[in-house]
């Protein structure tokens, strides 16, 4: 089968690997579609093996997993099960159906497996895309765990987006346990981002969106912001206190990365506000009292979902008539991964997707 593989330096390659059987209790995915997320650009422009050794990973060769061997890239799965294993029980997943794949794996045991929240396993989560094989290939193993069942009201491409960019939105929005009493400011308009103010919006909450990228603020308008901040050209704080009568914000969330953006979700909220810090990178450079104690705000790190969350996510999406599939601006097939990742790495469109 094919698969693609991060080579690192801008380069990625198409190459041939055997055709995967799967074990007793795992099962076999074709996929359909596969999304492309920003985080794999650090793969892309990196290397698999040295963000491996940067992200700390240890121990590998006593779980079965050479590092050093080339590791298929995508960790956005959705597909139809083309064969299941031994001991997969046909009344829970069988041959045809239509599924998604949560891309973390763990030890099964420990209580964040147990509870859903594999990428925190006590062994440490092994990560397709990342560590195992991902979904940028004809065909993907998975434990029957990992799975879950797609509403027939999703796409393959919606599926897609739910195991990880969209699906990261909705639990930080868990997370903050917003309702539509609130008002949300999402800073990073990105899939992340853009997800976060089509679901919010969906949820009735009042989304004010904050981008540097004009296309981008734009484009939130689209997906349902009631309010849109070019932050390039004012200043995002006094605009979001402006929207509401001086306050604040009620949320915030970061779905940008970087010191600024963080330092704008924070000081953006209200006394009592709560703060959801998603994206990777910068740091949080705050003033103690000024900023969080004295204004009783809280500040929340969400780091993806759990597999509950996930199915949540879908459910909700089909439950509301979300139109997730309006997140993908570029779809491509998978022998134009070069050119696709070329495309994605300006960072200038909205996201992309294999469809195979």
């Amino acid at each position: 089968m094919r698969g693609m593989v991060f080579q690192g330096n801008d380069v990625v390659e198409v190459l041939n690997f055997d055709d995967p059987k799967p074990g007793p209790g795992q099962v076999l995915v074709e996929m359909k579609a596969s999304g492309m997320c920003g985080s794999d650009l650090h793969f892309y422009r990196h290397g698999m093996v040295e963000v491996i050794k940067q992200l700390g990973f240890k121990d590998l060769a006593s779980r079965g997993i050479d590092p050093n061997a080339p590791i298929i890239g995508g960790h956005e799965p959705c597909g139809v099960i083309a064969e299941v294993g031994a001991g997969v029980d046909p009344k829970l997943f069988k041959v045809g159906d239509r599924v998604m794949v949560f891309h973390y794996e763990g030890c099964t045991c420990c209580d964040h497996c147990r509870t859903g929240w594999t990428q925190l396993c006590d062994e440490g989560a092994l990560i397709h895309g990342v560590i195992k094989h991902g979904a940028h290939a004809d065909y993907m193993v998975v434990p029957m765990s990992c799975l879950v069942h797609l509403p027939d009201e999703l796409s393959f491409k919606g599926g897609a987006a739910v195991t990880c960019g969209t699906g990261t939105a909705y639990g930080a929005l868990t997370r903050l346990d917003i309702s539509a009493r609130d008002s949300l400011a999402v800073f990073g308009l990105g899939p992340v981002g853009l997800s976060a103010v089509q679901l919010a919006a969906a949820m009735g909450v009042e989304v004010i969106g904050v981008d540097i990228n004009p296309e981008r603020v734009a484009r939130a308008k689209e997906f349902g912001a009631a309010h849109v901040i070019d932050g390039s050209k004012a200043d995002p704080i006094e605009e979001i206190r402006k929207l509401t009568g001086g306050r604040g914000a009620s949320c915030a969330m970061d779905c940008a990365g970087g010191e600024v953006p963080k330092q704008q979700a924070v000081r953006s909220t209200r006394i009592w506000g709560k703060i959801a810090l998603v994206a990777v990178g910068g740091n949080l450079n705050v003033d103690g009292m000024k900023d969080l104690i004295g204004k009783q705000r809280t500040v929340i790190g969400s780091y993806t979902f759990s597999e509950v969350g996930m199915k949540d996510c879908a459910h909700f999406i089909a439950d509301h008539g979300v139109e997730v599939d309006r997140l993908f601006t570029d779809e491509w097939r998978l022998e134009q991964a070069s050119e696709a990742y070329a495309d994605f790495n300006k960072q200038a469109g909205g996201k992309g997707v294999f469809l195979l």
